[in-house]
């Protein structure tokens, strides 16, 4: 498999990882084995069912958070990362390699490496400190990261940066591409929150919540990093209004998003070179804004859950495509 195959292939696995990330811990199966890099010390859930089966027993049957079912879809997870992992050494390794031949600067592809090493550490702390929010947040964060650089890295590979606009619209389209990069960015990390705090449920209607449109919220609690899962930092539960102030502050954030990205959009479709961008940014924008209506009136439905994941990745390599195509010049490193 040539260099350029081998980026879009990692590409693509790493979106279809973080869908499946998304379902592992939707279907509360973050600690179907929990311990790593292992299932009970054993290399699969199979080897380990003794151990799974007492388990089972001993939180009284298999609606806990550990069954072999959950089990391998935490293992199948994470030998699909570990094969992404080894593929990403790979693609460093070729770019070192080939460096003159691609005429490409290996930097990005080794930064890569870095990223990859440190979601492992996440991955593992995820389940070594029981899913703290902090943690499984910034596993979530470090896989859309991984993603986002190999998108680019595909990018390079298949067509050059070239002026898609003309000089005294190019500068206008570039700052607006980053600001929506940078927001919709920021929107996914609050989503994160909201998953990994369990707040999706905190409001089933809109565009109310619990019948108001500023509901009671808590805000003290609700963005401490540091604290275990579903407790306060001093150990408490947390309270109805803290997980309300999650789930809202990611729906005010829905709002700013929409607003950048449609001040983008614009300035896509009045430009000649770009109107297709404008046309798949809209349809991916308003494919995600209905999925995240969606489960709040369905009520979180797991299928959704997991689309509506793998819609925020689709946006954010959609906004990198963007800021690729309105880049004023090749960049090499």
């Amino acid at each position: 498999m040539n260099y350029k195959r081998l980026v879009i292939f990692a590409t693509v696995l790493t979106f279809g990882l973080i869908m499946l990330g998304a379902y592992v811990r939707l279907s509360d199966a973050g600690l179907g084995c929990p311990d790593w890099p292992g299932c009970y010390g054993k290399l699969t859930p199979h080897l380990a069912a003794p151990e799974i089966a007492k388990a089972v027993a001993e939180q009284g049957g298999t609606h806990g958070p550990v069954s072999e079912p959950k089990a391998w879809k935490e293992m199948i997870h994470r030998y699909i990362a570990t094969f992404l992992g080894l593929l990403i050494l790979t693609i460093a390794a070729t770019a070192w390699i080939k460096r003159k031949a691609l005429n490409q600067s290996p930097w990005l592809a080794t930064s890569l490496v870095g990223v990859v090493c440190l979601q492992g550490a996440f991955g593992a702390w995820t389940v070594t400190k029981l899913l703290k929010p902090a943690i499984v947040t910034g596993h979530l964060i470090g896989g859309l990261t991984t993603l986002a650089l190999l998108m680019w890295l595909s990018l390079r590979q298949t067509s050059p940066v070239k002026t898609v606009a003309p000089p005294q619209d190019q500068k206008h389209l570039r700052i607006l591409a980053r600001i929506g990069l940078v927001a919709v960015a920021c929107q996914i990390i609050l989503g994160g929150w909201v998953s990994t705090n369990y707040a999706s449920v905190a409001c089933t209607d809109f565009p109310t919540c619990q019948g108001s449109m500023w509901p009671q919220m808590e805000f003290d609690h609700a963005f401490h990093i540091v604290r275990n899962l579903g407790e306060t930092a001093d150990g408490q539960l947390l309270s109805q209004a803290s997980l309300t102030a999650i789930h809202m502050v990611h729906r005010m954030g829905a709002v700013v998003v929409i607003a950048a990205l449609l001040s983008l959009i614009v300035a896509l479709w009045r430009n000649a070179g770009t109107q297709l961008l404008a046309v798949g940014l809209t349809a991916v924008l308003t494919l995600q804004v209905l999925m995240g209506i969606g489960n709040v009136v369905m009520h979180l439905p797991l299928w959704l859950a997991v689309l509506h994941n793998g819609g925020a990745a689709l946006l954010l390599i959609t906004l990198v495509l963007v800021n690729y195509r309105v880049a004023s010049k090749v960049h090499r490193a």
